[in-house]
């Protein structure tokens, strides 16, 4: 499985492609399979996210989980604090959408 993440241009946040949008959830994802490079290309042109890239990910029951530790952090919300974690499920997290 392949996703595509990269970030907010505005805000920063990371940010995961949903097939047609992008979301602050990597729950979210959608496999973009061999069109990663080609939505990529298309998405940082359209200047809707900054350097978005296609990474490698495990389909699992509760959405993607990143193959690599780096994505699985930048999923998951900053380690320091652990009251600061994305937590998709927490009403205040809402379901924002870029």
């Amino acid at each position: 499985m392949k996703i595509l993440t990269g970030n907010d241009l505005p805000t920063g946040d990371v940010v995961w492609w949903t097939g047609s949008d992008w979301s602050r959830h990597v729950e979210d994802a959608v496999d973009v399979g061999e069109d990663g490079e080609r939505l990529a290309r298309e998405e940082e042109a359209a200047r809707r996210v900054n350097v978005p890239y296609v990474i490698d990910a495990e389909a699992t029951e509760g959405g993607p989980r990143p193959a690599h530790i780096k994505d699985r952090i930048r999923a998951l919300g900053p380690t320091v604090r652990a009251d600061l974690t994305l937590k998709p499920a927490d009403p205040a997290a809402g379901s924002w959408v870029i």
